[in-house]
């Protein structure tokens, strides 16, 4: 699989603001479903919010009101805007894309490598 290209992670103050860029490998309305994950030293991957092509996105409770997702097609990148940035948002993030292709719809999962958001004073 080809992964997603990342960018836009670094240290902030809490109370700041990042956001993340993500460019697909193709048209971004090929993808039935993107979205953002991100890890905490030594916890599990989380879904921070994931986007579905024609149907709705969902946040995560811990980042509604503060975090935003959101595409450009012509560029075919999605961002994640990140505001009111708290210690606990602290993580390696990751972008998610999913597509089904081909005749028998083979599954394609493609991931970025992940971009470190560190927030703290």
């Amino acid at each position: 699989q080809v992964q997603l290209v990342e960018s836009g992670g670094g240290l902030v103050h809490p109370g700041g603001s990042l956001t993340l860029s993500c460019v697909a490998p193709g048209s971004i309305f090929d993808f039935h479903a993107m979205g953002w994950y991100r890890q905490a030293p030594g916890k599990e991957r989380e879904m921070v919010v994931i986007s579905y092509r024609y149907t709705t996105t969902n946040y995560a409770d811990s980042v509604k009101g503060r975090f935003t997702f959101s595409r450009d097609f012509a560029k075919n990148t999605v961002y994640l805007q990140m505001n009111s940035l708290k210690p606990e948002d602290t993580g390696v993030y990751y972008c998610n894309a999913v597509k089904f292709s081909g005749s028998n719809d083979r599954k394609y999962d493609y991931w970025g490598q992940g971009t470190q958001v560190t927030v703290s004073s």
